[in-house]
C-alpha cells in the first residue's frame, strides 16, 4: 500500500488509509485483511486497525465471517446487476442535470477530468478507474443536485469493487467514444442526449459486467 502518514486521531486515519486502499483496488477483493499484519505494516496497535475494519464492514467495504476473518467485499452478478440498474437511472439524471445547470468553472472540471482519462495508460487499469469514476463524479457535481451527490456518492463504492473485480472492461474502445459524447452532450447543454447516452453507457458495461461475472444478460 501506499506510505501512511500518522495524523492526530490515528483510529481516524487508519480507516481513511484502508478505505482509499479498497476503493483504489491496492486491496483487491477478496483479500484477507488480517489485523496483526495491517498494524505492523501502518505503525499503529491493533486497536484502530479493528475499529478501522468494522467500520469499513459497515459500510459495506469488507464482509466478516467466522473463521474466516475480514475480507474486501466481492461482488456478485445480481448485486452488479441491481447497482447498474440503479447506475443507469442515476447516471442519467446526473447527465440530464448537468448539462441544464453546469457552470464554467464545472466545465473546466469536467474538461479536465476528460484529460484525465485521455493521459490514463491502458496497462494501469487502477489509473484507469480512479480517473473513470472522477469523471462520473465530476458530472455528478456539474448537476447541483445535493440527493443525486450523496447518491452517486454511495454507489461509486460498489462501482469501484466491481471495477476492481472485474479488471477488464475499461480497455474496451466504446469507453472512450462514450466518455466524449455525454461530455459534448453536457457541455451543448443537451438534457436529453446528455440522458440518453449516459444510460447506453452504463447499460454497455453492465453487460460486459454481466458476462465477465457468469451471467446472461437481464
Amino acid at each position: 500500500m501506499t506510505s501512511f502518514e500518522r495524523p492526530t486521531l490515528v483510529r481516524d486515519g487508519v480507516y481513511d488509509h484502508l478505505r482509499r486502499a479498497v476503493l483504489d483496488g491496492e486491496i483487491p477483493p477478496g483479500e484477507r485483511l488480517a489485523e496483526v499484519e495491517l498494524g505492523e505494516r501502518l505503525g499503529v496497535s491493533r486497536t484502530p486497525i479493528r475499529e478501522a475494519l468494522m467500520r469499513l464492514t459497515q459500510d459495506g467495504l469488507l464482509t466478516s465471517e467466522a473463521n474466516k476473518g475480514v475480507r474486501v467485499r466481492t461482488i456478485t452478478a445480481t448485486e452488479a446487476h441491481d447497482t447498474y440498474v440503479v447506475r443507469e437511472e442515476l447516471d442519467g439524471l446526473a447527465a440530464a442535470l448537468a448539462a441544464q445547470h453546469h457552470t464554467p468553472q464545472d466545465a473546466a472540471q469536467l474538461e479536465a477530468a476528460m484529460h484525465a482519462l485521455n493521459a490514463a495508460r491502458s496497462d494501469d487499469y487502477r489509473e484507469q478507474t480512479r480517473v473513470d469514476l472522477a469523471f462520473h463524479r465530476a458530472i455528478a457535481q456539474a448537476s447541483h443536485n445535493a440527493a443525486l451527490i450523496d447518491l452517486a456518492r454511495d454507489l461509486e463504492q460498489r462501482i469501484a469493487l466491481i471495477k476492481h473485480q472485474t479488471r477488464k472492461y475499461n480497455a474496451d474502445p466504446r469507453t472512450d467514444q462514450q466518455h466524449h459524447a455525454i461530455l459534448q452532450a453536457v457541455l451543448a447543454r443537451q438534457p436529453t442526449k446528455a440522458r440518453a447516452v449516459a444510460q447506453e453507457h452504463v447499460r454497455t458495461f453492465k453487460n460486459l459486467v454481466l458476462h465477465e461475472l457468469g451471467e446472461e444478460t437481464c
